[in-house]
């Protein structure tokens, strides 16, 4: 039975779901809705998630709202690949590391680029108190970045040799650090998070064996290509 994943383009939360599915080698297919469109909110999809948010998978008569809750399921439905370890010491590890991320990296992330790549502000237009908050959210990102570099010093992967739901958690988050780049290097300059190459070269090296892994480019936003 097939599994449909509705997402919106470019959303760090159903992204984590997408990761996962490629880590696990499973099929799927996908819906994007327009955020633009409020299609998240239209009455066909709150009958899927009355949250109407991003993701929801369906399979058959289940429904599932929440891209941790999802991963977790994954796991259990299909255990080969497992994204949540193979013993107790790992899943610890492991879970530890994905809330870590959910919650502080996620946070410090979007407030930084919420404000830029949705919004479309600019950082260096802001008024100097603003500029103020968003460099203090820049150096919590970065702190953050330094977490996942010191988790990356022995090991490929964030929680061992092969990556599991942590990664698949923290990816998306990076990632868009780069499209920021390519889309606003002033602001980027300004917040002092235009040189990752050089801050965070193993963050920088995961990145790209991530971005590598087999199934992972379907998972890219396809409005990035247009």
């Amino acid at each position: 039975m097939s599994m449909k994943i509705y997402a919106v383009s470019g959303a760090p939360r159903p992204w984590r779901v997408l990761a996962g599915l490629a880590f696990k080698e499973l099929g799927y297919d996908i819906h994007y809705l327009e955020a633009s469109k409020r299609e998240h909110k239209a009455p066909e999809y709150l009958k899927i998630n009355p949250r109407g948010t991003v993701p929801s998978l369906v399979r058959g008569d289940l429904i599932l709202r929440d891209s941790i809750g999802i991963l977790a399921w994954l796991d259990r439905e299909f255990p080969d690949q497992p994204l949540f370890g193979r013993n107790a010491n790992e899943a610890a590890s492991i879970w530890q590391s994905v809330f870590e991320s959910a919650d502080y990296l996620r946070s410090a992330h979007n407030a930084v680029f919420f404000p830029i790549l949705v919004e479309g502000k600019s950082v260096t237009a802001l008024p100097a108190e603003e500029q103020a908050e968003k460099k203090e959210a820049a150096r919590r990102l970065k702190a953050e970045c330094q977490r996942l570099e010191d988790m990356l010093q022995i090991r490929p992967y964030l929680c061992g040799e092969n990556p599991t739901a942590a990664d698949a958690v923290a990816f998306p988050d990076i990632r868009l650090i780069q499209r920021a780049l390519e889309l606003k290097p002033e602001d980027m300059a300004m917040l002092d998070l235009d040189r990752p190459d050089r801050d965070f070269p193993k963050l920088e090296a995961w990145k790209s064996r991530i971005e590598a892994w087999p199934g992972m480019a379907k998972t890219m936003p396809p409005h990035w290509a247009s």
